[in-house]
């Protein structure tokens, strides 16, 4: 059995491809069920569907950001197999995207307006990660990776307490979140900077404030 050798004109087209699956269609997900479907729905006020659904549409927003980096790097890197890593992991941030996707309708918002600009900015960033080297683009994982755990920890803290449907979606997030970090530090991932570090949480936080509204 042969695999095809893509050129880099292939693989930008794949990125745009996905870029367009991501914020306007229905990305490619695995065959893990929603943590939340196996769960009763309680009976929710309507400020808590409102406080819900925004926190929902930050961590669709989240993941959104993340599809635009993952792809990015895979776009870039430089070792088959770490490609393949980043192109894996992307796809079960797919399963994240699809399971707050729907709990946001459910608790009736949207997604961000702004979802186009997560995806373009991350993948531009990502691809620059990948550019300069593998490592270093692990490390970018990582530390990401990390930081989106803290986000979801503080949602989590701030979710009406008998929402237990979001709750269970972003538990498993959590636990995914923190696998992919280890993932890539196993993979050989560099600690970045620590100015690096503080520039990417300022930016994650102003994604997050602008997503809670926009």
């Amino acid at each position: 059995m042969t695999t095809r050798d893509y050129s880099e004109t292939d693989r930008l087209l794949m990125l745009l491809d996905k870029g367009i699956a991501t914020v306007f269609g229905t990305p490619q997900v695995t065959e893990r069920p929603n943590p939340s479907e196996a769960i009763e729905e309680t009976e929710l006020t309507a400020e808590d569907k409102t406080l819900s659904g925004r926190l929902m549409r930050i961590n669709h927003a989240g993941e959104v950001a993340a599809q635009g980096l993952y792809q990015g790097q895979a776009l870039t890197a430089k070792l088959p197999d770490v490609r393949e890593k980043m192109e894996r992991a992307a796809l079960e941030e797919n399963d994240h995207l699809a399971w707050c996707r729907k709990r946001a309708n459910e608790m009736g918002t949207h997604t961000s307006y702004l979802d186009p600009l997560w995806y373009t900015g991350s993948a531009a960033i990502g691809a620059i990660a990948g550019i300069i080297g593998d490592k270093w683009s692990l490390g970018f994982v990582a530390e990401t990776e990390h930081q989106v755990v803290k986000h979801l920890d503080e949602h989590l803290s701030q979710l009406p307490e008998n929402d237990n449907r979001s709750k269970a979606i972003l538990e498993k997030m959590r636990e995914d979140e923190g696998h992919h970090a280890t993932a890539a530090i196993q993979a050989g991932g560099k600690s970045l900077p620590k100015p690096v570090k503080k520039l990417m949480a300022l930016t994650s936080k102003i994604m997050t404030r602008t997503a809670y509204w926009v």
